[in-house]
């Protein structure tokens, strides 16, 4: 089921960027890996390239340059909107590991 939640969050994420060229202009030049472990121990990876998401694995990379921590409820809750990402970050359901701008942009793709 997470697996392809997440194939569903990189499709819709993709086509908002096909329809806002804001999104595209504001990621342009943006190359990042992204890892996202869940406490279950299972862990994705993909890539931020050219204003999209791509190259969606069952691994995560082995040099991510963000890693998105959380269990499978709150990520769940985050996709269901049940929970903003900013009360999962506060209560320690989740975390980014990254530079700030990496942290900022992580907000952008939510």
């Amino acid at each position: 089921m997470i697996e392809e939640t997440l194939a569903s969050l990189v499709d819709r994420f993709n086509r908002h960027a096909e329809r806002n060229p804001g999104v595209a202009q504001e990621l342009k030049g943006v190359q990042r890996t992204i890892a996202i472990r869940f406490a279950d121990g299972r862990a994705f990876g993909l890539e931020l390239k050219e204003g999209r998401l791509q190259n969606l694995k069952p691994t995560a990379p082995s040099r991510p340059d963000v890693t998105v921590r959380t269990d499978e409820a709150t990520f769940l809750g985050l996709v269901r909107k049940e929970i903003g990402p900013m009360k999962a970050l506060v209560t320690h359901k989740l975390s980014v590991d990254g530079s700030l701008d990496d942290k900022l942009l992580f907000r952008k793709l939510l």
